[in-house]
């Protein structure tokens, strides 16, 4: 007759049970978890600690320790495994901040040429010069040390984020007279008067770096069942680049624009005589543009003063251009129109540019702007 364990039995109700079962077919679940499940089961039902060790091929202490801990604590709160006290703390709180301290400085400060510090150098100048900042305990420091201290601290001393420095003073202000003409473009077109106004409102600015790239191969066209997209050899060749110069009618939609090499003041007199052709001699030509230095040159001026009165010009802040409406036509067109094109010549792509504008024309769309007009004074 076999010697009755003097272990207590392992009483499970049915939902505990139910759930112990649940884990032992999981897929998902940590195998010490599903094991512990599978060895608590056999054991309630009856098993010997020797015949479920030997079932899992393990030691009876494993299957004692699981049974020991289901019978203390619960069978479900024994599946895990209990807190334990871990490794004694041999750095300081104290040498913690000065490494954190450290990782808050640039390299270059302290002699190095590294702009951003690496876990490797911070750990090495730790390592250098702890004994004399009275840190004995970081004489044995390792990067992956380094790098637990950063973490817990959220630093990343080797990453750079961006940011945007105001630098113009009157950015509000600009900003206000912006956001008013695009209210009364808005209150201009809820009126929907047939009539032609006696104010244009543009939004211009340009679009420069257009590259002109050229196949080396042909492309291959795709084929049903055998190419199901656009095949195309990964050389090319560089033609050179163009820039656009466009400006938007915010009331009709029409796009005035030009390409050409450069855009410097004689360019950009170009796109005002090509818009002064364009409406007729009464109408005000008001635009939206930035700071670029052909806006302001002693030739643009002059060709002003050959025209006084058709144009005036409303100027975004410093750092503003996202303000211009026209940069919405300009982030649209890299991913419409300009998407994996190829061209022979410079000459080419201008013309698909050109065409590409005269298709916006024959259907041209009203831009709007949404943001903070409702709160803007009309002055």
């Amino acid at each position: 007759m076999p010697a009755r364990s003097r272990r207590a039995a392992l009483h499970l109700s049915d939902e505990v049970r139910d759930e112990l079962a649940a884990i032992t077919r999981s897929r998902t679940e940590a195998s010490s978890r599903v094991q512990r499940a599978q060895m608590l089961l056999a054991y309630a039902s009856g098993e010997t600690v020797s015949g479920i060790a030997r079932r899992f091929d393990t030691n009876r202490p494993k299957v004692e320790r699981s049974i020991d801990k289901a019978l203390q604590f619960g069978a479900l709160a024994s599946l895990a495994d209990l807190p334990r006290p871990g490794k004694p703390t041999t750095i300081t709180a104290e040498a913690r901040v000065w490494v954190i301290s450290l990782a808050c400085q640039k390299p270059k400060d302290l002699g190095y040429s590294y702009e951003l510090w690496t876990t490797e150098l911070l750990a090495r100048h730790v390592r250098a010069h702890c004994l004399e900042h009275g840190h004995p305990s970081l004489c044995e420091l390792a990067r992956g040390t380094v790098s637990k201290i950063l973490t817990k601290a959220e630093l990343r001393p080797h990453k750079i984020s961006y940011y945007l420095e105001r630098r113009d003073p009157e950015f509000e202000p600009k900003m206000a007279q912006v956001l008013c003409v695009y209210r009364q473009v808005e209150l201009l077109s809820e009126q929907a008067t047939e009539s032609p106004s006696l104010v244009a409102y543009l939004s211009y600015d340009e679009k420069p770096g257009i590259q002109a790239l050229g196949n080396l191969a042909p492309d291959r066209l795709p084929v049903p069942g055998e190419h199901p997209c656009l095949s195309r050899d990964h050389q090319y060749k560089r033609h050179g680049t163009m820039t656009l110069m466009a400006g938007i009618d915010l009331l009709t939609g029409r796009l005035h624009g030009q390409v050409k090499e450069r855009h410097r003041s004689r360019e950009f007199i170009e796109l005002l005589q090509q818009v002064d052709a364009y409406y007729p001699e009464q109408t005000t030509i008001r635009i939206i543009l930035d700071n670029h230095s052909a806006h302001t040159s002693k030739e643009t001026r002059a060709y002003l003063a050959t025209a006084p009165n058709r144009f005036e010009f409303i100027f975004t802040p410093t750092h503003g251009s996202w303000l211009n409406l026209i940069e919405g036509f300009f982030a649209k067109m890299p991913k419409t129109m300009l998407r994996g094109i190829r061209v022979n010549s410079k000459a080419e792509l201008v013309d698909r540019i050109l065409q590409y504008l005269e298709e916006i024309n024959a259907a041209p769309v009203v831009h709007t702007w949404k943001y903070r007009t409702d709160s803007t004074a009309i002055v």
